[in-house]
């Protein structure tokens, strides 16, 4: 039993969880057995590849441990997902900085030296195939031209190109709040890894337990068929169930290598570096209990949802920067310079030209452009209340979770006690040679069955709350208050 009290602990890692399904909900493995791999909850939208993470560093033979605060930090750091949200922000933010540029001073220099020849004919200079002007040669040169000048452009009024910066700055922003919700995600996927890692590790040890306790079994049982006391069948079905734990054992085992290496993969360890897990997990601060709040807070807080509003709020922005295309814009033009012969006698000259620019006929480009906006702006809208209906199902989802699962954590404690006690007592009745080991080993049967259903039991229960926790959009907030205020 002290085994399975080990997985006990799961409170801070599956409170940074969200969006599993409870342990009522999840799916059987052979033997009728609970499982603990439930599949991972939706990535924020524009991400991907939280299940893939970049190696960083150098693989040494000292096995480390790794605490969960520590899979965490590598997780965010190391984690395809965020680097791809990082990379999405890198390229919003130069969007926008592209966008505003059609807004602000265009400012360039040129600093040119000329050395040429003119054909003055060419410039209407005398009449063709006759004589130039009297005392004017035809070619005129070399000479040579210095200018040094500095050209400015000054968007006036230009309604396409405003918007257009406008949408840029609310994708920007709906990147930022893309990343935020990544990170959220990110601590949720490297947390449920870290926790079915120990849940498997939890496994094969008491796998690794019952073994034992059938290898007893077995062997007592061939020392009271040596001494008469049981018939041979007894001694078979006792080497049979000796045999069905080796495989559980050898398959707990497994599924805990795995588990690890999965969880490795995300965290982005060195390639081949071993590693232990620490159980040691610090508490939880309490989850909101009250369902009209927390959904009130989700929808505030959730940086998924507040990056769906940016996003609406672009393609609106878009939609305006379409219809100001076919409105005039003003712009102005002017350079200042030196201009002569020489830098010497350079003497200062300038330009200055205003142009309104008046769109007619455009071949109906401005309406197709409407046409793809608009479609885009329903697409938009429908993602945001799509988004809005799914944090209310989430969090509801967790609250019915938290207080089923409360219930059946309940339940599984006592069967787990009472399973033990009939263990016991069955082979107190079997050694004593007033019943055959079919008790026993019905006994043994309903132990492992009783450790499953506590583990998924108390999975089930700390996974609720944490997706409570997840569902508010607290992930990240749990996380600093659980560190002090540090990162």
């Amino acid at each position: 039993m002290t085994v399975v009290k080990a997985v006990v602990p799961l409170l801070v890692l599956l409170a940074l969880l969200g969006g599993l399904p409870a342990a009522a909900q999840t799916p059987t493995q052979p033997g009728g057995l609970p499982t603990m791999l439930p599949p991972l909850a939706q990535p924020p939208p524009g991400t991907g590849g939280f299940l893939g993470g970049v190696p960083s560093g150098t693989a040494t033979s000292e096995v480390i441990t790794i605490g969960v605060i520590d899979a965490i930090s590598r997780a965010i750091q190391h984690n395809l997902g965020t680097l791809q949200a990082e990379a999405a922000l890198g390229r919003a933010e130069g969007a926008r900085w592209r966008m505003l540029s059609e807004l602000l001073p265009n400012v360039s220099a040129r600093v040119t030296e000329t050395r040429q020849v003119l054909n003055l004919k060419a410039f209407g200079f005398g009449a063709p195939g006759g004589p130039s002007f009297p005392g004017l040669p035809d070619l005129v040169g070399p000479f040579n031209v210095f200018d040094a000048r500095v050209f400015v452009t000054q968007s006036v009024v230009d309604l396409s190109a405003l918007n257009d910066a406008r949408s840029a700055s609310h994708s920007a922003a709906a990147a930022k709040l893309t990343r935020q919700s990544a990170r959220d995600f990110v601590i949720h996927v490297a947390a449920d890894l870290y926790v079915q890692a120990l849940a498997a590790s939890a496994r094969a040890d008491s796998a690794r337990a019952q073994l034992e306790t059938a290898t007893a079994l077995y062997k007592q049982a061939q020392d009271l068929k040596a001494g008469g006391l049981i018939a041979g069948v007894d001694e078979l079905r006792a080497e049979v169930e000796m045999s069905v734990e080796q495989q559980r054992a050898t398959a707990a085992r497994n599924d805990s290598e795995k588990a690890k290496l999965q969880l490795a993969r995300v965290i982005g360890l060195p390639l081949g570096q071993p590693f232990t897990l620490d159980a040691n997990l610090p508490e939880l601060p309490p989850v909101p209990t009250d369902l009209d709040q927390a959904v009130e807070q989700a929808y505030r807080t959730r940086p998924d949802y507040q990056a769906a509003i940016e996003r609406v709020r672009a393609a609106e922005a878009t939609r305006a920067a379409i219809v100001g295309s076919a409105l005039p814009s003003v712009k102005v033009n002017a350079d200042y310079g030196e201009i002569g012969l020489a830098p010497s006698d350079a003497k200062g000259s300038y330009s200055v030209a205003g142009a309104v620019q008046i769109p007619i006929f455009q071949g109906g480009r401005t309406h197709g452009k409407l046409l793809e906006a608009d479609a885009d702006l329903r697409a938009r809208r429908a993602e945001a209340d799509d988004l809005k209906a799914s944090i209310y199902y989430q969090v509801r989802t967790a609250f019915l979770d938290l207080e089923a699962t409360s219930e059946q954590l309940q339940v599984a404690t006592r069967g787990r006690d009472l399973a033990a006690q009939t263990l016991a007592q069955s082979r107190d009745r079997f050694a004593a040679g007033i019943a055959s080991n079919i008790e026993v080993v019905q006994a043994q049967e309903a132990v492992a069955l009783a450790n499953e259903q506590f583990i998924a039991a108390q999975y089930g229960y700390d996974l609720a709350k944490g997706a409570v926790i997840r569902g508010v959009g607290a992930t990240e907030a749990v996380l600093q208050q659980i560190l002090g205020g540090t990162r």
